[in-house]
């Protein structure tokens, strides 16, 4: 095995060898100027928004459907299918005015299988679907705070006519229009979803600037350009420019760089061990040997990558495991040099998680008042002590579940904490496989990351709401603690920013204190772009938009 990865590693350096001196065979390709490829290693579950979790499928939804609202790449709220909205004095209802003009795309299931035009009780279907107890959607938990009293019809979404929607809310809550830029947000065709059922998944029909044209899974998913999108560009063009989009879903990422490279894909996202000592200085930035074959698009990421416990002693597997206890939990918090890690092994992408689960970017973000956990081995030794195991002496191997991207720095951490006596070992799964574990409680200890969904701190501490457990929110820990879910609550009735930043603040505090998450690293947007794709952009929660991208055809390129 060891001599295969190296026979694979020397292939890597002769490729980026030739390629950053320009040689190679080139082979004779058609224009490609109206196509945008990319593989997506983690492989996509489903197309239907209502599973839009975790960037991989999130990425393609974001194609083919339309919420209400849109994010633009500085994360300001902007409309979408809403032309405009109002804000009731007391918050708690919010009115939405409608676009005339969007259409479905075209389905059998219409007439003359022609897509008909989006109405405001299209919303309301559709919504209503995110919190069906059938459907079992991953989103349900952005809807807690509807409010379904008679008020609302005890509906809690209102279809006023075609083109005036209103939402009522229990409390009021100001970051509820970012939330609805979500793609869990995203309008469907209640005809279509109740021809397909769980088949939407591989029959999506929405209104965005692509239309769904083949996907063989684990192969390949073709999107073709929307010829009826109702969005221009701000001379008055129609959007997209392109005309198709091709995603392949090949594993190995070390082959999606030479690929790449090559010129056969458009653009990778991310940093893979495989290729980033070859590309990148210690300090992060791309080689000069490579600066006029990649563009390299960097952002502060709204991502926490973290090591999560599953704190539920009601689970069978947690029964007997040493990580019920506290002390342990924060002593493999201090177990580790953080610093060191992405030094040695980001190559100084990224910010260590020295502070809150709540991320660098953030707003209500506060080094100073949210103090977190840095390497402190001696500080480990005496919460191992405390914990019954002095040294480790009599303390089970704990297991962690991870992916093969991440093996690097689980490995980093297992090394440093041997030091201290915890005996790690690290079960590697496939990325859809792991997800699923995890959110089905089938793992203590787990390997984990977020993005934020909206640009607010309460999108991160949900993750720690009781009445968000897995699978149906975002509590994979299952973490509860009556004082934060009083907190939590608190915050959705606060209208005040500051005072709501602090009540942020003060969970944060108890997530660390409590530590049922090992924060590793703030993480940034790495972007390796061809130099013939352009207004590809980036933006803090490295959402792929690619209604805006166009490519210079290969004879036009300097």
């Amino acid at each position: 095995m060891r001599t295969f990865l190296n026979i694979k590693y020397f292939v890597l350096v002769c490729v980026l060898f030739i390629t950053a001196c320009g040689g190679g065979h080139k082979e004779k390709n058609d224009d490609d100027s109206k196509l945008f490829r990319y593989n997506e290693s983690s492989g996509i579950t489903s197309l239907d928004p209502a599973f839009a979790r975790g960037l991989e499928n999130i990425w393609p939804v974001n194609q083919l459907y339309n919420g209400l609202l849109q994010m633009d790449n500085n994360l300001y709220v902007q409309p979408c299918i809403a032309k405009k909205w109002e804000v009731s004095d007391d918050g708690t209802v919010y009115t939405f005015y409608l676009r005339d003009d969007v259409f479905f795309h075209d389905s059998p299931v219409f007439p003359n299988g022609k897509g008909r035009k989006v109405v405001a009780s299209d919303f309301v279907h559709s919504f209503l679907r995110i919190i069906d107890d059938k459907v079992a959607s991953p989103g349900r938990w952005i809807f807690n705070n509807i409010d379904r009293s008679k008020r609302s019809n005890n509906i809690g979404f209102v279809a006023e006519n075609d083109t005036l929607l209103k939402i009522y809310l229990k409390f009021p809550f100001p970051p509820f229009p970012g939330l609805l830029t979500m793609q869990y947000c995203s309008v469907v065709p209640h005809e279509v979803v109740e021809k397909y059922g769980d088949d939407f998944r591989k029959n999506p029909i929405g209104t965005g600037p692509f239309v769904f044209k083949m996907w063989e899974e684990n192969v390949k998913l073709i999107l073709t350009k929307n010829e009826k999108y109702f969005e221009k560009d701000d001379e008055g063009n129609s959007l997209p420019y392109l005309d198709a989009i091709s995603i392949t879903f090949g594993k190995d990422e070390e082959v999606e760089f030479f690929e790449f490279m090559k010129g056969n894909l458009d653009f990778i996202s991310g940093l893979d061990g495989s290729y980033k000592q070859q590309i990148l200085d210690s300090k992060g930035k791309l080689k000069p040997d490579y600066s006029d074959k990649i563009k390299m698009l960097t952002q502060s990421f709204l991502n926490t990558e973290y090591l999560g416990f599953l704190v539920d002693d009601e689970v069978e597997i947690m029964k007997n495991s040493p990580l019920r206890k506290k002390e342990v939990r924060q002593a493999i918090n201090y177990g580790f040099d953080r610093k060191q890690m992405i030094m040695y092994l980001r190559n100084n992408v990224g910010t260590p998680a020295t502070s809150g689960f709540v991320p660098k970017g953030m707003a209500s973000f506060s080094e100073e008042e949210v103090p977190g956990y840095s390497y402190n081995p001696q500080k480990a030794h005496e919460l191992l002590a405390k914990a019954g195991y002095p040294n480790g002496k009599g303390m089970p191997e704990i297991v962690l579940s991870t992916t093969s991207q991440y093996l690097d720095l689980c490995e980093f951490i297992q090394h440093q904490l041997q030091e201290l006596g915890i005996k790690m070992k690290i079960d590697l799964n496939p990325a859809a496989t792991h997800s699923e574990l995890v959110a089905r409680q089938g793992s203590a200890f787990f390997r984990k990351s977020w993005v934020a969904d909206y640009p607010d701190a309460e999108n991160y501490l949900a993750l720690f709401y009781s009445k968000n457990f897995a699978p149906d929110g975002p509590n994979y820990t299952h973490f509860k603690n009556a004082e934060y879910d009083r907190l939590y609550e608190l915050a959705h009735k606060t209208n005040s920013e500051k005072e709501r930043y602090e009540i942020y603040r003060k969970m944060d505090r108890i997530i660390i204190e409590e530590a049922p998450v090992v924060p590793l690293y703030y993480d940034e947007v790495v972007r390796f772009v061809s130099p013939r794709v352009q207004n590809l952009g980036v933006n803090p929660m490295n959402l792929l938009t690619l209604k805006y991208v166009k490519k210079i055809p290969k004879e036009e390129k300097k």
